[in-house]
């Protein structure tokens, strides 16, 4: 093992890592967005108002997104599990 091989080794993970979560955060990012521009055009400061609108854009982010993140990982994994030989040497 090469230093260039752990250095792309890592980077395939952390791409993998922000290809995963980029859905989500995405969509919570939006909402929150809405959320507050609400809160400051009609002053209500209600807690669960930031939080349950977040979690649900997130709950159908992940709907919405899981065959293609499911498919994601599932090719990511394959390809590791192939090149097992490879990283051995």
């Amino acid at each position: 093992m090469t230093v260039d091989f752990l250095v792309g080794f890592a980077k395939e993970a952390i791409k993998m890592a922000l290809l995963l979560s980029a859905p989500m955060l995405v969509f919570g990012l939006v909402v929150g967005l809405l959320v507050s521009i609400f809160q400051a055009v009609t002053q209500v400061q209600e807690m669960t108002l930031t939080f349950v609108p977040k979690i649900v854009a997130v709950m159908i982010a992940i709907l919405i997104f899981l065959p293609w993140m499911l498919n994601l990982f599932v090719t990511y994994t394959h390809n590791l599990f192939v090149n097992i030989p490879q990283y051995i040497r």
